[in-house]
């Protein structure tokens, strides 16, 4: 006997997530903020390529439509997130949002360059830390990318790191540990930057320790999503950002 199938008239608001292929926490820090939420989450994972160079990250970005694609085929989404930081800023946020868009025309782009940008605006800051895992010359072009957004770097320190999987490997207990006792130069702001770097859980310890704001990569991105998917509440545990309305 045939029976028609009876579907859900209320759709939640769908993310697509472009995860590297290394990325060990990108994944889970979605998870840990969006799980009770009425979010449907979808994840891709794009091939990158190391060491972790501009030339590498270029490459990486040039698979984004195929992979965009494939985050629920012919289906919409509401907002896709590209889960790269040094890899937007590689390629440069226009190239990310037309790749992702000629597969998902309707999606809102988000990035985690673009979205820290938008949250240091956002609370007002100027002045700013910068801590990165990458190799001195990808620190600098992070660098570069915020002097050219008209803030300025009081202070900045790298770990060195030229593969993306070891930097999902970093001791979050040491991280914070080198955090708290950097030189801030009086900075407004500290940003962490990497997806893969084991950063959201400490950053709530870390704003109370230096007493300033902390932003990190993937803190940033998982906000502007929810800003884009217009969910506004109040979130407390991740710092000071998810507590604007």
């Amino acid at each position: 006997m045939k029976i028609d199938p009876k579907f859900n008239k209320y759709q939640n608001p769908k993310i697509g997530l472009i995860a590297l292929a290394s990325d060990y926490m990108i994944e889970k820090d979605f998870i840990k903020i969006i799980k009770d939420k009425k979010i449907d989450f979808f994840v891709n994972r794009i091939e990158c390529f190391n060491p972790l160079t501009k030339e590498n990250l270029i490459k990486m970005s040039e698979k984004v439509t195929d992979v965009t694609k494939d985050i629920l085929p012919d289906e919409k989404i509401d907002c896709v997130a590209y889960g790269c930081t040094s890899g937007t800023i590689a390629a440069g946020y226009k190239d990310i949002q037309k790749k992702i868009q000629d597969a998902k025309p309707e999606a809102i782009v988000t990035t985690p360059s673009t979205a820290s940008i938008k949250a240091l605006k956002i609370l007002n800051i100027k002045k700013i830390a910068i801590f990165t895992p990458y190799s001195k010359r990808l620190n600098d072009e992070v660098l570069d990318f915020f002097k050219k957004e008209d803030f300025e770097i009081k202070a900045n320190s790298y770990f060195n790191i030229e593969s993306d999987i070891d930097i999902g490997k970093v001791d979050p207990n040491y991280l914070y540990e080198v955090l708290s006792k950097m030189d801030l130069n009086e900075a407004e702001a500290l940003f962490i930057s990497c997806t893969a770097l084991p950063a959201l859980s400490i950053i709530d310890k870390l704003e109370k320790k230096l007493n300033i704001t902390v932003l990190s990569s993937n803190q940033t991105l998982i906000w502007d999503t929810l800003i884009s998917i217009k969910n506004k509440e109040i979130i407390r545990g991740f710092g000071k950002i998810f507590e604007i309305n």
